[in-house]
């Protein structure tokens, strides 16, 4: 479950000078590609403005700025950037993996330097423990409500568009953002799990839901069909290692079992469909009803990481393979634009 070994997702390991409430770190020149090849219908509600909205005044961009707060009885943090402006922006909430930690999670995803190119806000909450990751097998995990702290928080101090609030992460922060899918989708417009979509006993989502996840077939860590790799492992995504995974089967258990079973949750039809869109990317969809929809990209040859990231790739050794031809951020926004919560 996690995304990446060593001590850099501790909270020891974030660095205090760029994480201090109400600082504001200059921005990343580093951009993202979308891989799109068609532009999808944005959505035409009109915007639902959080409580911060009614100051009318423009707020600053930030990067990766660190905000404390108390959820649950527990001290908690997340980092957040944000274009600068007045007018309601939609809000991506982006989830770490086990042991990898919000500082280094925005640098596995990038969404955060997408998200000043777009115009929308992103928050990357932290997990809990020595290790930090997420309570996510309840409805009733303290860390839902954290989640919703987190979006409160930000709602009363910036200006956001609350009909288009979006959740998304990585392995064990998959398996969170599965979890907010069933227990608060009255409040999060889309959903986009990747490497570790999980539907838990009990799932009741509030209506249907918009949810599209990724997976690779050649993941040491969270494996394609199911299990669970050596998370101690450093070397779990060498060649060798990789080599030695079974082969993946395309219609198994797993993680195609689990797309699977959220589209009979939502009453989507039976039978999915398969698009080879490269050699490498195939999209499974399933034809649902009015407000769901579940889509499933699978990856051949991708290992834990996100997709499409540099850093994934710095840690290939760890994570296994990182393909080319996807951008997993600029996808998932892509998926995220044609939502917003039903009025």
């Amino acid at each position: 479950m996690a995304a990446c070994g060593g001590d850099s997702g501790s909270d020891e390991a974030a660095d205090p000078s760029t994480t201090t409430t109400g600082e504001q770190p200059t921005t990343s020149d580093g951009g993202t590609s979308t891989s799109a090849t068609t532009e999808p219908e944005a959505p035409t509600g009109d915007p639902v403005p959080s409580a911060g909205c009614e100051a009318a005044t423009e707020a600053a961009e930030v990067v990766k700025e660190r905000h404390d707060l108390t959820a649950g009885g527990e001290e908690r943090w997340f980092l957040l950037t944000a274009p600068a402006g007045a007018d309601p922006v939609p809000l991506v909430i982006d989830l770490h993996g086990l042991a990898e930690g919000a500082e280094v999670h925005t640098q596995m995803s990038m969404m955060g330097e997408l998200g000043l190119a777009e115009g929308f806000a992103v928050a990357f909450p932290q997990g809990t423990g020595a290790v930090a990751g997420w309570r996510a097998t309840s409805p009733d995990s303290p860390d839902v409500a954290f989640v919703e702290t987190v979006i409160d928080t930000i709602g009363a101090e910036r200006c956001i568009d609350t009909s288009r609030v979006y959740a998304t992460g990585l392995s064990n922060g998959a398996m969170m953002t599965s979890l907010l899918a069933c227990a608060v989708a009255d409040r999060i417009a889309a959903f986009a799990p990747v490497a570790g979509m999980t539907l838990v006993e009990g799932c009741d989502p509030a209506r249907p839901v918009p949810i599209r996840t990724f997976h690779g077939t050649a993941d040491p860590i969270l494996f394609f069909n199911g299990g669970i790799g050596d998370l101690t492992s450093l070397d779990g995504g060498t060649p060798e290692a990789i080599a030695a995974l079974p082969e993946a089967d395309l219609d198994g258990e797993g993680q195609p079992q689990v797309a699977r079973d959220w589209a009979e949750l939502q009453g989507c039809d039976e039978e999915a469909s398969d698009e080879q869109v490269s050699e490498q990317v195939i999209e499974r969809t399933w034809d649902c009803p009015d407000g769901a929809a579940v889509e499933f990209t699978i990856l051949d040859g991708q290992g834990h990481g996100w997709p499409g990231s540099d850093f994934a790739r710095k840690i290939e050794r760890i994570v296994g393979p990182t393909i080319d031809g996807i951008d997993g951020s600029a996808e998932i926004w892509e998926f995220f634009e044609q939502y917003t919560l039903p009025s």
